[in-house]
């Protein structure tokens, strides 16, 4: 995969629709219903592991210690581990590191993309959100040109920076894509950790 193709081919959303020829769904709620509804229940164990997790991210951010690498290694390597999605029949596969550029006023801020591909069906996009704060629909052309190439359709991809989390669906039959909203741990009250657990499980299952 040519990624320096992509970064440099694809840098904004309106790009991404004319490069690639996808456009937003017109009608997300029935498009992209599997974020919803009734999600796959967690086990006490899951539940308990995954507050963990959240505590741990919320103690490395506080401390000023979150990089791209350091969110790997603490919060989205060991989710897929809770979820035993890391061990047969499941496989996870590394793509290299994206460097990308976005428009911040006048400055011009570079961040970096770590794509991990599960059972060619989800793409895992972590975005180094280190001092700049990154959105995660910042990375959404990327993500795009990525699901574009997928081998299966419908794809499915979760955007994270470890703070926030964002799922899409994109069908290459329709050439149409849609956005789950926003889930987050910077929530005072409870864990958007677990809704984020319950979407892995129905994607990689369904």
């Amino acid at each position: 995969m040519a990624t320096l193709g992509i970064t440099k081919a694809i840098t904004n959303l309106s790009e991404a629709h004319s490069r690639l020829g996808v456009s937003p769904s017109l009608d997300a709620l029935t498009f992209f219903t599997e974020w919803k509804g009734t999600l796959p229940a967690l086990t006490d164990t899951e539940r308990a592991r995954l507050d963990h997790l959240k505590q741990r991210y919320l103690y490395y951010a506080d401390s000023g210690a979150i990089t791209e690498g350091t969110v790997n290694l603490i919060l989205l390597s060991p989710l897929l581990e809770t979820l035993n999605f890391i061990d047969p029949p499941y496989q996870v596969r590394s793509e290299k590191y994206v460097r990308f550029e976005i428009e911040d006023g006048d400055t011009q801020l570079d961040g970096l993309i770590d794509a991990l591909i599960l059972q060619d069906r989800l793409w895992l996009i972590l975005i180094e959100s280190k001092r700049y704060g990154f959105s995660v629909r910042q990375a959404l052309p990327q993500t795009l040109a990525y699901m574009v190439s997928a081998p299966t359709s419908p794809v499915f991809a979760l955007i994270t920076t470890g703070e926030d989390y964002l799922f899409v669906k994109f069908d290459r039959d329709s050439s149409r894509y849609a956005l789950s909203d926003k889930l987050t741990l910077s929530t005072v009250e409870g864990n958007e950790l677990h809704v984020v657990a319950q979407i892995l499980k129905r994607l990689i299952n369904s």
